[in-house]
């Protein structure tokens, strides 16, 4: 079993930033990539951002990029987002994922990843 532990959020003025860090624990595993998405409220989870872990390849949604940026330290196992620039439309719970290097589809659908953390929110004010 895989835990991901997801810390950083917080409340933050429009035009601000907050780096969010996700570190992963318990089994060793080969990972192929890691992900962020988010939920807001009423909303279905949306694709943010993915490194693929060794290549450090990384992706981004359209809506993310060029403000946020994702990246990773192997030796610690974590996974960072760092948000710049935040908007009020960022504001959600932000869960990061790991993706199952076998899935065929689209990298930035939920059903590519197999562990997820608990979550942590993100309160960006306007």
């Amino acid at each position: 079993q895989v835990q991901l532990e997801e810390s950083g959020g917080g409340l933050v003025q429009a035009g601000g930033s907050l780096r969010l860090s996700c570190t992963a624990s318990g089994r060793t595993f080969s990972r192929y990539a890691m992900g962020w998405f988010r939920q807001a409220p009423g909303k279905e989870r949306e694709f943010v951002a993915r490194i693929r872990w060794r290549a450090d390849i990384k992706d981004y949604s359209e809506s993310v990029k060029g403000r946020f940026t994702i990246s990773r330290d192997i030796a610690k196992n974590t996974v960072y987002l760092q948000m710049n620039s935040l908007k009020p439309e960022d504001t959600a719970v932000y869960y990061c994922a790991v993706q199952n290097a076998g899935y065929s589809g689209n990298y930035y659908t939920s059903r590519a990843y197999d562990y997820w953390g608990q979550g942590t929110q993100v309160t960006v004010s306007s």
